[in-house]
């Protein structure tokens, strides 16, 4: 896997790039300002940019900044934003029209080393990992009358894990139930959300895009 690293602490920089080539990837290209990143994205279109939120000179929005007009580029561009605190207009930002390949992870999650590589490969590969944290947080502004509404709280709770990233393995190990129970609870999430059949190994990340898009403060 190709990548390139957006981020302005040398030590996290190449302790990542360090980590990443340690198991197989290529670290392409890494920029420490926002200035840098577009035109580096664009000359080597990696498989996933991983990028700091806020870059120089600001360090406001930059990463983020960069990282949307860049996927506006290339489209199919895959994103893992790190930050260090909960930002959830940025968040939000990941999630406009419905985007795929998205991440959105606080840095303290980059030294648990095998959730931050399974986050990273779950995003290279089209899929959402949101750090547990944002997920929380979002909750607390959750706006009524959504799609969410439909859901039994089981129901939310296994989508509330989806949106984690694991499995329907891992899911049942988690609640406590059988995996059939769980593979049933994702079908009825499925249909309530109005995601059809046809829709294939996309209703997934669909269901969490959805369920992500609704726990952000859109009422706000």
């Amino acid at each position: 896997m190709r990548i390139v690293i957006a981020e302005d602490n040398a030590l996290l920089r190449e302790g990542m790039s360090l980590l990443l080539t340690s198991v197989g990837h290529e670290v392409c290209a890494t920029v420490e300002d926002g200035d840098s990143l577009l035109p580096t994205l664009l000359e080597h279109r990696p498989d996933i940019a991983v990028l700091d939120v806020r870059l120089p000179p600001t360090y406001r929005d930059e990463g983020l900044r960069s990282a949307v007009t860049a996927r506006e580029q290339l489209p199919d561009l895959p994103v893992l934003v790190l930050s260090q605190y909960v930002e959830h207009a940025y968040a939000a930002q990941l999630l406009v029209h419905g985007a795929s390949g998205v991440g959105y992870l606080l840095k303290d999650r980059v030294s648990r080393v095998e959730e931050f590589l399974q986050a990273l490969d779950r995003v290279a590969g089209g899929g959402v990992a949101m750090d547990p944290e944002v997920i929380s947080q979002l909750m607390v502004r959750r706006v009524r009358n959504d799609p969410l509404d439909a859901l039994s709280s089981r129901e939310r709770e296994v989508l509330s894990l989806m949106a984690e990233g694991h499995g329907n393995g891992a899911i049942a190990k988690l609640l406590f139930i059988a995996e059939t129970s769980v593979n049933k609870h994702i079908g009825n999430i499925f249909t309530k959300l109005g995601l059809p059949a046809t829709d294939g190994g996309h209703r997934r990340v669909r269901a969490v895009l959805t369920y992500l898009n609704s726990i952000d403060g859109q009422g706000d």
